[in-house]
């Protein structure tokens, strides 16, 4: 991924603290009723959506191992809906 051992530590640990984020925002939105609270969890579950989604299709464009990321175990068309 990188020769600096710090950078790739932290973009493991931003990957896996995105997913868990991503995870929590959709349980979140799981379980608020359906009005003006649902649509701002609806948002940001997109946010996070977006982001993972981002991540993952720049790592593939610069030959980073998605792994190397913790980002390897989640798919954001099937866990991020």
């Amino acid at each position: 991924m990188t020769d600096d051992p710090s950078a790739a530590l932290y973009l493991r640990d931003l990957g896996e603290l995105l997913k868990e984020s991503a995870l929590s925002a959709r349980d979140d939105r799981d379980e608020t009723p359906v009005g003006a609270d649902r649509a701002f969890a609806d948002g940001r579950l997109m946010a996070y959506h977006e982001v993972v989604s981002l991540m993952q299709q720049q790592a593939v464009a610069f030959g980073i191992d998605i792994g190397g990321l913790s980002l390897e175990d989640i798919d954001p068309g099937r866990d991020l809906v």
